[in-house]
């Protein structure tokens, strides 16, 4: 049982400037969406962190509803949430491997997720995993997505006005004819 393995959490990074987050929840169970969601908003305000919430119908949707967000840039991060509970057919296959894999291509290409979708064979599963004052999966996936921007802004290199620069339109070059 997951509960009873011992693991080691990571302490919150700290910010000089607060981070903001999209969190993008798919309710389709929304007593277990509420839970994950509950967890993720604590922890990124314990961190100081703001954040805005998008619903969208199901896990399926969350990562292209984080793409578009993404190419705002009005976000630090992302955490995805939801919850798929395995069926009779191979559906629960297709967006569990979909969905996961569309955040990691995206994560590889530099944007900030959490990934906070369960995916369960039950849904005493989910319940256990989402609870916010137990596994708090939601609250993990958020942790994730902040440790994801600290790092992110620790790796950027900052601009220092060195190197080469392009011509500018305003400089005007002399004809030498």
């Amino acid at each position: 049982m997951a509960e009873a393995e011992p693991h080691h959490i990571l302490a919150l990074p700290a910010f000089d400037k607060a981070p903001k987050l999209l969190i993008v929840v798919a309710p389709y169970y929304k007593d277990i969406a509420d839970q994950l969601l509950a967890g993720a908003c604590a922890m990124i305000e314990a961190a100081g962190g703001s954040f805005e919430v998008a619903e969208v119908p199901g896990a399926l949707e969350v990562p292209t509803a984080i793409r578009l967000a993404a190419t705002g840039g009005h976000f630090d991060g992302f955490v995805a949430l939801g919850c798929v509970i395995r069926g009779e057919t191979t559906h629960y296959d297709t967006v569990c491997n979909d969905s996961s894999r569309a955040l990691q291509l995206m994560g590889l290409d530099g944007i900030c997720i959490g990934n906070g979708i369960l995916t369960v064979e039950n849904r005493q599963q989910a319940v256990v995993r989402a609870d916010a004052k137990g596994q708090n999966k939601g609250g993990g996936a958020a942790a994730a997505a902040l440790h994801l921007i600290a790092l992110q802004r620790r790796f950027s290199r900052a601009t220092r006005g060195i190197g080469f620069k392009p011509p500018s339109a305003n400089i005007i070059v002399a004809d030498k004819s």
